[in-house]
């Protein structure tokens, strides 16, 4: 019997205690700060990834990232792509095939980063293709959480402005969020498997 559950409801997931990224954020707006983010990450060989997008309200125009989030265990990097673009050491680090960067719905983001600066994607996993190995069918990141590691979290954020001057506590921590609940929901699962 596989160790977890196929899908859970909406109500089930109200049902559990809400949980978000408790650990350091270190917000990457100025080129200065960026060498020492980027030699940190490349420590670690599995990495909480996202995007965020300020969303458009009008049919067919898409914005550009306007954030890029990558989470190690305890340190969470938000970097401000819409202030210091996409630049070597980030796209370097993106197409490392030895840095594992997992998320969910990753091929938007990844496609979203390429159109501001082209790069390989390497090292990616998508984790709703791995959950399948499961036996899991609900993709979404916050029943992910729910079903693999039985909390909640928050999308009140998802639709805010990306773009603003100054980041919300809760835009960051939001952001933070999802980029570290990638990173456990695979070491969970990946965990599940010994």
């Amino acid at each position: 019997m596989l160790p977890f559950q196929k899908s859970i409801t909406k109500e089930e997931v109200n049902e559990l205690p809400l949980e978000g990224f408790e650990g350091e954020i270190v917000l990457v707006d100025q080129d200065e700060e960026l060498d020492e983010a980027v030699h940190y990450l490349k420590n670690f060989s599995i990495l909480g990834f996202d995007t965020e997008t300020r969303p458009s309200f009008k049919k067919g125009r898409v914005n550009d990232v306007a954030l890029l989030q990558l989470a190690a265990n305890s340190k969470t990097f938000l970097f401000r792509i819409n202030k210091i673009g996409l630049p070597e050491q980030l796209l370097d680090l993106l197409a490392d095939p030895q840095i594992m960067k997992v998320g969910a719905a990753i091929k938007d983001d990844i496609r979203g980063l390429q159109k501001l600066n082209d790069f390989d994607a390497n090292g990616f996993l998508e984790l709703q293709e791995y959950v399948s190995k499961f036996g899991i069918e609900s993709f979404s990141l916050k029943k992910l959480s729910a079903i693999v590691l039985n909390f909640r979290i928050s999308k009140r954020q998802q639709v805010s402005n990306w773009e603003a001057e100054e980041l919300s506590s809760g835009q960051l921590k939001y952001a933070a969020t999802d980029a570290w609940v990638s990173l456990k929901i695979f070491e969970k699962l990946k965990a599940s498997l010994v």
